[in-house]
């Protein structure tokens, strides 16, 4: 039963959502911690900050691990466990498999069509938000910004955003003033 619930809430995750894996995060966050109480804030702050170090998008890693963590947590053996990440990966993948389908189809009739334009100039700002919303969300009393932490982020947006800095210079510069601050 609980497979056919991970299942089925990260497949209406994977349907909604818009804006990929961060964009996601906030519906995820609501579902498994708020509405059905899988895992607890600390336990899905963790899961994705190691989804954001493991390759590939965050949202998937985070679906990854959710159902690996909620059957162990149930008690689950191991492979039910790993039936449990293969589900909701699945899940939250095979949604957009079908729109993305359904899309390449359909794009070629619809490319020039003002409305199809229009649709897609509206969703822009829905993206801006949800991953705004999922950076709200991670802001727990636990991992809340330092003001070193700040400090570091106004440097690197400046020096991306002014600077037009490469933006893997920018990971390195602030990984290595991280470890000089911390």
């Amino acid at each position: 039963m609980i497979y056919l619930e991970l299942f089925t809430t990260f497949f209406m995750i994977g349907l909604f959502t818009i804006g990929g894996g961060y964009a996601m995060l906030s519906l995820i966050q609501a579902q498994v911690v708020t509405i059905h109480n899988w895992i607890d804030e600390k336990t899905f702050t963790d899961i994705v900050a190691i989804s954001q170090m493991t390759p590939g998008p965050v949202g998937i890693n985070s679906a990854t691990y959710i159902g690996y963590t909620v059957l162990q947590q149930s008690g689950a053996p191991e492979m039910m466990c790993i039936l449990g990440s293969f589900s909701t990966t699945i899940a939250v993948v095979l949604p957009s498999f079908i729109i993305v389908l359904g899309i390449c189809r359909m794009y070629s009739r619809f490319k020039n069509n003002t409305v199809f334009e229009g649709l897609m100039s509206g969703i822009k700002p829905a993206v801006v938000g949800l991953i705004g919303a999922a950076a709200i969300v991670l802001m727990t009393k636990e991992n809340f910004p330092d003001w070193k932490s700040w400090v570091l982020f106004a440097a690197a947006f400046a020096a991306s955003w002014w600077g037009k800095a490469n933006p893997i210079i920018v990971i390195l510069a602030g990984g290595m003033s991280g470890l000089i601050l911390y």
